[in-house]
């Protein structure tokens, strides 16, 4: 399997914290030296290993972030 490369360009958000000091992080990523994109997924405390995640461009966050606010 061929190595990831990421950067993380901005921590958006830290949504929660595991006891184990995992968090759950909105952060705008490059992946493999690709235009950076959105990604939502945990992330071990020195972030050298990570969980399953989802990635979004910026026009699938703002439609998501539009449902998130429709949600009373």
């Amino acid at each position: 399997m061929a190595e990831l490369k990421y950067d993380i360009i901005q921590t958006i958000a830290v949504l929660s914290e595991s006891p184990k000091g995992w968090t759950k992080e909105l952060n705008l990523i490059s992946w493999n030296g690709r235009d950076p994109k959105y990604d939502l997924r945990d992330w071990a405390p020195d972030k050298m290993k990570m969980g399953k995640g989802v990635t979004l461009t910026k026009e699938e966050l703002l439609k998501l972030k539009d449902s998130l606010e429709e949600i009373k």
